[in-house]
């Protein structure tokens, strides 16, 4: 397993996914998605991955104005509005190579964990 965990360091969900793959022992990288976030590529990865870009975003974000740009944004605009204004993600993301969870997703995880 190659894992990448997108979070925010103020994120609950996300401190409880990195003690998920601590606790198994299994390495991870961190990226903070406030300093660092996702590049052009990684980000239409976990959209397509996710079932697109409504499922990524956060509903409960303090950028509601920001957030309903995005929603009713051309399809075409979406994605780069998302990529420019990725605080409105819903973390924690994390990468398995081409899969990708939004959230905290438990029985996903220890499905890769069981090779499933």
């Amino acid at each position: 397993m190659n894992i990448q965990i997108f979070g925010k360091s103020k994120c609950f969900d996300t401190k409880k996914a990195e003690r998920f793959f601590k606790e198994r022992k299994i390495p991870f990288q961190y990226i903070d998605m406030l300093d660092k976030g996702m590049s052009k590529g990684e980000l239409e990865k976990v959209i397509k991955s996710a079932g697109g870009i409504d499922k990524l975003l956060d509903w409960k974000a303090k950028d509601q104005d920001r957030l309903m740009q995005i929603k009713y944004a051309k399809e075409q605009d979406k994605a780069s509005l998302l990529l420019e204004n990725q605080h409105l993600i819903t973390t924690p993301v994390v990468r398995n190579g081409n899969q990708a969870t939004v959230g905290y997703e438990i029985g996903i995880w220890k499905d890769w964990e069981s090779g499933k």
